[in-house]
């Protein structure tokens, strides 16, 4: 049975992709949370920690506002390595490398309880709405 991790109050999760979503970075709090090595997250795409609790419609606004070069910010419930998840607020924002390619960056902190209590029945009743 899967369970909570609840991030502590100074966790600050990273990472940066490229413009598929493919993780180029993840720093110290999001290995950790997640479960996984930096070495098993290098490459992979971002939606190795997409939880299945999370809509389709919640990634497409994602998705369509950083490919607008906008800044999206919202709740997200993310799966760990061993099957526990967490629920995070993010912040996603596009940039340009250092080489000059797109990118996006990520930061994550803990979300309150009932910004977690608000989104569990919001992203229930729109993951039942897409069947």
């Amino acid at each position: 049975m899967s369970k909570e991790i609840v991030l502590d109050d100074y966790a600050f999760l990273v990472s940066e992709t490229d413009e598929k979503g493919i993780i180029n970075f993840a720093n110290d709090d999001f290995c950790k949370i997640a479960g996984y090595d930096l070495e098993e997250l290098i490459r992979k795409n971002h939606n190795i920690v997409r939880h299945q609790d999370m809509p389709k419609a919640a990634f497409k606004d994602l998705w369509d506002t950083v490919k607008q070069g906008k800044v999206w910010d919202g709740y997200v419930k993310n799966k760990c390595k061993n099957g526990d998840y967490y629920w995070a607020y993010a912040t996603v924002f596009p940039f340009k490398t250092c080489d000059g390619s797109s990118g996006y960056l990520s930061c994550r902190r803990k979300a309150s309880r009932e910004e977690i209590e608000t989104h569990e029945k919001l992203y229930k009743k729109m993951k039942s709405e897409e069947r």
